[in-house]
């Protein structure tokens, strides 16, 4: 069956509408919980595409502090705070920071978006299935925006459900920043 264009939109502002609702319950309702040890180990061996198609992992950038943000290209909240996650990443790049994006995407849709953003970060694409390995990191209820900050040695040292602020993340990566 092919989508017409109007069904095609209709269908795109239902999934951000349910998105952006989502968002807001669990702004209100949860925090982020504890990672599974496991689940840490899990997230630094997978291994995902670039958006170039060449493999990639965050064991990649083992040595810096990691903030690993899941996001999709459908989800307002996370199309909002990625401005935010440009400038960490340019601000706090030479004190051994690096922001990683994982699109929970295809990787045309993430391609598309990381050029229309802007974004200067790695991006990696995964399936839907990662979002198990997000709840095992501590996102209880399987919501994008999420974002897990990783200290030199691989050990989360944060994580946060929903929009994070630029300022947000700064307070959590200076400390560990060089």
């Amino acid at each position: 069956m092919r989508l017409t264009k109007p069904l095609r939109a209709a269908l795109i502002a239902g999934a951000a509408a349910l998105a952006l609702a989502a968002g807001m319950i669990v702004h209100l309702k949860w925090r982020s919980g504890t990672a599974d040890p496991a689940a840490v180990s899990a997230l630094t061996l997978a291994q995902f595409q670039d958006l170039s198609g060449r493999s990639g992992a965050i064991r990649d950038w083992h040595g810096h502090v990691v903030i690993v943000n899941f996001w999709a290209s459908w989800c307002p909240p996370c199309r909002e705070e990625i401005p935010g996650l440009i400038s960490i990443n340019r601000e706090f790049a030479a004190k051994g920071v690096q922001v990683v994006g994982i699109a929970v995407d295809s990787a045309e849709n993430a391609r598309t978006s990381a050029a229309e953003l802007k974004i200067d970060y790695p991006i990696l694409v995964a399936g839907i299935e990662v979002i198990d390995l997000t709840r095992k990191l501590g996102n209880r209820v399987g919501a994008l925006p999420f974002t897990v900050v990783l200290n030199r040695e691989g050990q989360v040292i944060a994580s946060h459900l929903g929009l994070i602020s630029e300022a947000q993340l700064a307070r959590i990566v200076t400390p560990y920043s060089r």
